[in-house]
């Protein structure tokens, strides 16, 4: 296995740890922990997420420099492509509006922002399992090939 494929496969595989344990682990438990407020949570979904989305970044970064210094198949590269352009559809048009979102719900003293229901977290979790897809083909494509 050549230097980049060996990057490609062992990024792949660490987003898409990073992706599955904060994504579908600690987003949703955090909100059933005792003590914690809605506002504490969404404090720290945002934090979190923050955090994450910064290290998808400079996976996806290293991912497709890997890939264009030592090119890859045509499944690595198809699934390369998928999850980046998830990460980017999530951080460009469905982030900015959990943001608005958390920003109403932590100004709103009533409740009443908290109590309707934001489709936005709908998208950025299918987002998630698009990149679930594109990073398993990607890691599983470079591993085989």
């Amino acid at each position: 296995m050549s230097t980049g494929s060996a990057i490609i496969a062992a990024a792949s595989f660490f987003w898409l740890g990073m992706v599955g344990a904060i994504s579908f682990v600690e987003a949703p438990l955090k909100f059933r922990a005792p003590g914690v407020t809605l506002q504490i949570g969404l404090g720290i979904g945002r934090m979190v997420f923050r955090a994450l989305n910064s290290i998808e970044v400079v996976l996806a970064v290293l991912i497709v420099v890997a890939a264009v210094l030592d090119p890859p198949g045509c499944l690595v590269l198809v699934g390369v492509a998928v999850a980046v352009l998830a990460l980017a559809a999530q951080l460009l048009a469905v982030r900015p509006r959990l943001i608005r979102r958390s920003n109403a719900v932590l100004a709103d003293q009533t409740g009443a922002v908290a109590a309707s229901r934001s489709r936005a977290h709908y998208w950025y979790l299918a987002g998630e399992l698009v990149k679930i897809a594109g990073l398993l083909t990607a890691g599983i494509a470079v591993l085989a090939g």
